[in-house]
């Protein structure tokens, strides 16, 4: 019997935590969820890490116990529950019927009164016994056999009490609990103890005398004349309250330990349950503990063939096709193999065989052989590398689901199969281990785990297109997203060019500026420390030199960048300690990081494209991160000037949308104001400082203009009036005013920003001018910070999101000008709303006119888009 493991939940307690614990969320249907989702992953938590063998949780059956026949304001003080929390109980209900847990409540008694009795029953059968519940009074349970774990924090966290761990941590055994909290009282529970007596006092007293009995057979020996008056006085309300706390351990329980038994529950079950309910993160975590009868699940078996010589017949006009390689870098990691799956059957052709093979080959540079893949940029360049440019592409897993749920961090095979119900294939760090433990297994167990993947593929193509269409987005797959991935794979493999000699110069001189400044520094502080050390320049700052402390830290003073920027103007030490960390995070991350990826045969690096990352649907980039570089000084501008030709006599053509942003939040807002203002070409800032400061044009200073632009660019992104007045230096009224007499302006766009936050609140999410979705579950959120920062990504993703569109569709549309018009010059870099081209000199005056009419005629709006451009022998040069 000492294996038997009983498990007792409070549900309650556990529902109610988690409830106040999580942003209010709800499913497509409208129905709260925030609660349940909490309780549920706490839940498998529990069967992961106690593995029950029986299993209850135990709810209150009404507002009305027998204790209130003893007190009538027993538990009066408490707020009505929630109508968004008490909607949730049936559905908690059942959820654990899906899990097969059996829960139960009895009138006229408390859920701890069915966890008290049958904790006491599995004790004396020699069960393990294991409560769980945020509740403190349940710790009178706790005794050799019977654990009681405790939630903080929300219910992320619990602390296990056992008698041991609970004398050390609140000083009294398990029996004086009820003691201690007759003394103490209980203000949750309208429970009234002793006024005056806390914890503190309660522990001292308990040390003495025992018990709460004791204690009053000697009151008359307590020390201190007022709290003996207070005991004395109090001492109904003490016993009461001792009685109103004890947990009844002989409840008329109807169900036994047997009832409980738990033998685990059928995964398809509760993946139903989870997609119901929205829990699409949580599939990927049912399958450990799931059961099919009480056996636990196993991957079933697939056939496959490892193939020795590429056939034609093995390949069809509609292939699922998975390249496999370890890590996330296809520019220079080892192809393991590839997975083909069709109709009839399953392979795995080795990576010699594939690469040797003819018939491979042309089946894959065939663009009438259609092919699913994950990742189509990966297969392209992975592929490139041996010189196979790959054709005939016409799904991409990994742009769908990242489309579909674009709040998802994890868009490999297992995760999005996991998310759709289907458990039959292994993530990677289970095949191939983490870290240094990394190997690639045997052959067979290879080449089943990437067939797995590629059926995987094979088999929710279907379901995830049709997902698309529903969400009306299958479009933007095939005519947005696909595309692109096919331009950007082709500009990584093309790389750009970096004159290593130039920037190995640049470092050298970074560093001696960086000596300079150390220097420089030492002399202002009167002595040497390391720069770098918080705790070292602390104490210089604000002790030595005495400025003026802003914040504090639990391990000394604060000399992070937001400090130093407010005591710019104390002391000329800080321009310096700001500088060269500017410098110092040049050099480390932009000098030495560029140099560390630069493909030392070709001199150049291929930077990845992040395509399924950022939630508005900008790109993003690494190895290295190219959109990064700082440009508001001088030496990260200068960085560029590294980035040049690959070409003899070719120059670098940049060009950049003016004002994207602001041009899209006039065409979404259709505010008439902002609108003409655009259309008669007029400069938008200049404009809206006439407009709020109500002077003439030529009455605008440039500091009334850079105002009118932190203002133009903050409503974009929903700006607060704090935030204004921290970007102006001026007051939160001053900044207030600004914005108040910008939106008494400007009404159609403060009519767009109520209405898309609106809209986001019933929809549960945003969308942009091409149908791209941002789910904002918090939206509903009862903490103010957390709804009011979805309200802002409510207003600020369509904008946003909507120029990333944009540009996206314009480089499909230049990439296919380009090739129609037999021009060299190509695509090298996308930065934001600026794009990078490489081409021959004698192609300047044609993508003169080329380049701009792609970028301003791809897409129609109410005011025109307009693009800036500029060339030269390096990017810095074109810019």
């Amino acid at each position: 019997m000492a294996n038997k493991k009983l498990v007792l939940i409070d549900g309650n307690s556990i529902i109610y935590r988690a409830f106040f614990a999580l942003p209010l969320l709800n499913n497509d249907k409208g129905v709260y969820t925030n609660a349940v989702y909490g309780f549920t992953t706490m839940l498998l938590k529990i069967l992961q890490n106690e593995k029950p063998t029986h299993l209850l949780v135990a709810f209150d059956a009404g507002k009305t116990t027998f204790r209130h026949d003893t007190y009538k304001e027993y538990k009066g003080g408490r707020q009505k529950t929630p109508p968004e929390l008490s909607e949730q109980f049936p559905v908690l209900k059942e959820l654990l019927d899906a899990f097969q847990i059996k829960h139960y409540q009895l009138e006229q008694y408390e859920a701890d009164d069915i966890i008290g009795t049958l904790s006491l029953k599995g004790k004396e059968d020699g069960y393990d016994v294991t409560v769980i519940s945020g509740d403190k009074d349940m710790l009178q349970l706790v005794s050799d056999k019977v654990t009681v774990s405790v939630t903080k924090k929300g219910i992320s966290d619990v602390e296990k009490y056992t008698p041991g761990h609970l004398l050390e941590k609140m000083e009294v055994t398990p029996d004086q609990i009820v003691d201690l909290k007759a003394l103490m009282g209980d203000k949750s529970d309208n429970i009234p103890g002793v006024p005056g007596v806390g914890e503190k006092t309660a522990v001292k007293l308990l040390k003495q005398h025992k018990t709460l009995e004791e204690l009053y057979e000697h009151v008359e020996e307590v020390s201190g004349k007022k709290l003996k008056e207070k005991l004395i006085n109090h001492k109904d309300d003490a016993f009461m309250s001792k009685e109103l706390v004890t947990i009844n351990r002989n409840s008329p329980v109807e169900v036994t330990i047997d009832d409980v038994a738990y033998e685990g529950y059928q995964q398809a079950n509760v993946s139903a349950m989870f997609k119901d309910l929205g829990f699409l993160s949580l599939l990927n975590k049912v399958s450990d503990e799931a059961t099919d009868d009480g056996e636990a699940a196993e991957l079933s078996e697939i056939s496959f063939v490892i193939v020795d010589d590429v056939k034609p017949e093995m390949l069809t006009n509609h292939d699922s096709f998975v390249v496999e390689m370890l890590g996330d870098n296809y520019h220079l990691e080892e192809i393991l193999g590839f997975g083909v799956v069709n109709e009839d059957h399953a392979y795995f052709i080795p990576t010699n065989v594939a690469l040797e093979s003819t018939v491979f080959k042309e089946w894959a540079k065939d663009a009438s052989k259609e092919k699913n893949v994950f990742d189509a940029k990966k297969t392209l360049v992975s592929l490139l590398r041996y010189g196979i440019h790959m054709k005939g592409i016409t799904f991409d897993m990994l742009l769908a689901s990242y489309l579909l749920n674009p709040s998802e961090n994890n868009h490999d095979i297992p995760a999005i199969a996991n998310r759709m119900g289907k458990t039959d294939v292994l993530f990677d760090e289970e095949v191939y281990g983490k870290g240094a433990k990394q190997k690639v297994p045997e052959q067979n167990k290879l080449a089943e785990h990437v067939v797995r993947k590629a059926k995987m593929l094979y088999g929710l193509h279907d379901q995830m297109i049709e997902e698309l269409k529903e969400n009306e987005q299958y479009s933007l797959l095939k005519e947005l997203e696909m595309p692109l991935a096919i331009i950007l794979g082709e500009m990584e493999h093309q790389g750009v060019q970096v004159d290593l000699k130039r920037i190995k110069e640049m470092g050298e001189d970074l560093k001696q500026r960086l000596q300079t400044l150390e220097k420089e520094v030492y002399e202002l502080a009167g002595e040497e420390f390391n720069l770098n050390s918080p705790k070292q320049l602390g104490p210089i700052l604000f002790e030595k030199l005495e400025l003026p402390v802003i914040k504090k830290t639990k391990t000394g003073y604060s000399t992070a960048a937001d400090v130093l920027e407010q005591l710019k103007e104390e002391h000329e030490i800080i321009p310096k300690l700001l500088l060269y960390r500017q410098l110092g995070k040049l050099q480390s991350t932009y000098i030495e990081g560029l140099i560390k990826v630069v493909h030392h045969d070709s001199n150049k690096v291929h930077t990845r494209f992040n395509q399924a990352l950022t939630q508005t649907g900008r790109l993003s980039s690494v190895d290295p991160n190219l959109q990064n570089i700082p440009i508001r000084i001088e030496e990260g501008r200068k960085i560029r000037r590294a980035f040049v030709p690959s070409e003899k006599d070719w120059i670098m053509f940049a060009a950049d949308y003016s004002q994207i942003e602001l041009r899209v939040l006039a065409h979404i807002s259709n505010d008439e104001k902002l609108v003409q203002a655009f259309k008669d070409g007029l400069d938008i800032h200049t404009q809206t400082a006439m407009d709020v400061f109500h002077v003439e044009k030529e009455e605008v200073t440039a500091n009334m203009r850079r105002q009118a632009k932190a203002v133009n660019f903050g409503i974009v992104y929903g700006i607060s009036d704090y935030g204004l007045s921290q970007n102006l230096g001026i007051t939160r009224k001053e900044a207030k005013q600004f914005i108040d007499r910008y939106f008494d302006i400007y009404t159609g766009v403060k009519n767009y920003m109520e209405e898309i936050v609106q809209e986001a609140k019933q929809n549960g999410y945003v969308t942009t001018i091409m149908n791209r979705r941002r789910y904002l579950p918090e939206i509903t959120s009862r903490n103010f910070n957390i709804r009011s920062f979805a309200e802002r990504t409510a207003m600020n993703s369509p904008i946003q999101g909507s120029a990333a569109d944009i540009i996206k569709k314009a480089m499909i549309d230049l990439h296919g000008k380009l090739q129609e018009e037999n021009m060299e010059a190509r695509m090298l870099l996308q930065v934001h709303d600026e794009l990078i081209l490489e081409a021959p000199r004698d192609e300047i005056e044609k993508l003169k006119e080329v380049v701009p009419d792609m970028m301003e005629n791809t897409i129609e709006l109410s005011v025109p888009l307009k693009v800036d451009y500029s060339y030269g022998e390096s990017w810095f040069d074109a810019k």
